[in-house]
């Protein structure tokens, strides 16, 4: 997905570097994306409760003349055991939204994850270390440090 958003945006400015990201939770076999509706985001929550899963992070980085490197970052996230009292005061705080998962790290769900095995920031959305590092193999020099 990554790699897509990078080519596309490329075509348009085929003399800059682009950075694209997607985020996808794996449970298991399970790909849970971003949920559309309040349900959607307690059936999220309620799968996650309890459990280990998967955040994968993919980056791709255009430059100039079409050279391009990918990475693919995963990261373990374990949630502790959710009460529904939980999932409804998540769900009604509307962190969930726009969130692959249901659930942002960074936020109100922090109280619910007691251990990660990874990348914090490739949870939150973008491993920027990684990101940085892609780049430079690019040989883009400007920007922020």
């Amino acid at each position: 997905l990554a790699g897509a958003k990078a080519t596309a945006i490329a075509a348009d400015y085929p003399e800059d570097f682009v950075l694209a990201a997607d985020t996808v939770v794996a449970l298991g076999r399970r790909q849970l994306g971003k949920p559309q509706t309040p349900s959607d985001a307690a059936i999220f929550l309620k799968m996650l409760s309890g459990r280990r899963h998967t955040v994968i992070g993919g980056i791709c980085v255009q430059a100039p003349g079409g050279r391009c490197a990918r990475r693919l970052i995963e990261t373990q996230v374990r949630f502790r055991r959710l009460s529904a009292a939980d999932i409804k005061r998540y769900v009604d705080a509307n962190e969930w939204q726009g969130k692959a998962g249901g659930y942002a790290i960074q936020g109100l769900a922090a109280e619910f994850v007691p251990w990660i095995g990874g990348s914090y920031a490739n949870v939150v959305g973008l491993a920027v270390d990684q990101a940085k590092a892609l780049l430079s193999g690019l040989g883009y020099r400007g920007g922020a440090t």
